[in-house]
């Protein structure tokens, strides 16, 4: 296996809708600017078109800064863009198919939210996992009941795998994560929704690695 996984710290989850009028390039250049270490493209309504084009763009801009671009779901745009990685959810592609296109160079990583989900985690094909929705979160509309940081330890435990926890996020709660043997955690709206995402991301992840 020849994939080195990248420092997960404060991982972005950002489609362009989430940045609201401001274009998606200056919220994540900001966001990098202030310590992110992944993003991940998740726009599960783009038109492919659409969004490869999103894609390549973030490509073009995290490449030359060393931060690794990971595509939600859609294993066809992350190997047209050249991305480091694909992020699949549970009613995704089975990731031991998704290993067989992608090849063993590109990462996976797989959402997990449960025991049963927790034991799917193969970690000869995964690299590793997002564990949530941890506190309640209205980002997401499928997200689930919120498991509690105790519960995502636990998890982080039993999958074995290196884990970010996901899912409502944010300065006031991510200190109940510290300790929990979790990774890095993964923001939306904690960074895309901010009046200064660079400062944003500066304190989250100050927060988190304290």
């Amino acid at each position: 296996m020849s994939r080195t996984l990248p420092d997960l710290s404060l991982y972005l989850v950002m489609g362009a809708a989430d940045t609201g009028k401001r274009p998606f390039e200056e919220v994540v250049l900001a966001a990098i600017e202030g310590g992110v270490t992944v993003v991940q493209l998740r726009e599960k309504d783009a038109d492919t078109r659409v969004l490869l084009e999103h894609a390549l763009r973030l490509k073009a801009l995290l490449e030359p800064r060393g931060v690794p671009l990971i595509v939600n779901d859609r294993i066809d745009v992350a190997l047209a863009a050249g991305a480091a990685g694909v992020h699949l959810g549970q009613d995704d592609m089975p990731a031991s198919i998704a290993r067989r296109l992608v090849g063993e160079d590109m990462l996976i990583g797989l959402s997990v939210s449960d025991r049963v989900e927790a034991d799917t985690a193969n970690p000869d094909i995964v690299d590793y996992v997002g564990i949530g929705s941890v506190f309640p979160t209205g980002t997401k509309a499928d997200a689930g009941e919120a498991i509690g940081p105790d519960f995502a330890a636990k998890l982080r435990r039993r999958v074995g795998l290196p884990a970010v926890a996901i899912g409502g996020i944010n300065q006031t709660n991510l200190g109940q994560l510290r300790g929990t043997g979790i990774e890095g955690i993964a923001v939306v709206s904690a960074i895309c929704a901010a009046d200064d995402p660079r400062l944003a991301a500066r304190n989250l992840r100050a927060g988190f690695l304290a």
